[in-house]
């Protein structure tokens, strides 16, 4: 299992490599790559930075892997996090998940995915053409990761 919250940007195909690392019990891999979007709530966004908890983050983040490990059977899974500014189509998180059987390795990354949206200690700030603002919490996130406590 492996956390990184960092600066600079990652590769896909070299983190989904390093995670497989030659494993031949590993059947599946599922990812998800976060992007920064142009357009957010009906406004343009120049750049979007992103702030966190040193330390914190990173535990925070550890602990939901752990809980996705403790429902599927995971084999190994690695969350990258961008922080600082960061542009329309520059990536921002990257989670890989890997398992025995797509269906566990589809429903933990969601699950990281989810979980990371409304547990894990970041914010982030839009720069838009009426300056900036603090990104709020949204109730999709939220329902999202409640189903989560319904269906474990």
């Amino acid at each position: 299992m492996n956390v990184r919250v960092q600066m600079e940007d990652f590769d896909v195909s070299r983190e989904i490599a390093a995670v497989r690392a030659g494993n031949p019990r590993i059947g599946a891999v599922a990812s998800f790559v976060g992007v920064v979007r142009d357009l957010n709530d009906g406004s343009s966004v120049a750049e979007m930075t992103l702030e966190h908890y040193p330390g914190m983050t990173e535990k925070s983040i550890e602990a939901i892997i752990n809980e996705a490990r403790g429902r599927w059977d995971v084999m190994n899974a690695r969350v990258i996090h961008r922080v600082g500014t960061l542009k329309p189509l520059d990536q921002i998180v990257l989670v890989v998940v890997a398992s025995g059987h797509r269906g566990d390795a589809f429903a933990a990354c969601e699950f990281i995915m989810d979980y990371l949206k409304t547990r894990a200690p970041f914010w982030k700030k839009e720069e838009t053409p009426n300056g900036g603002r603090w990104v709020d919490a949204r109730a999709a996130d939220d329902a999202a990761a409640e189903r989560w406590q319904k269906n474990p």
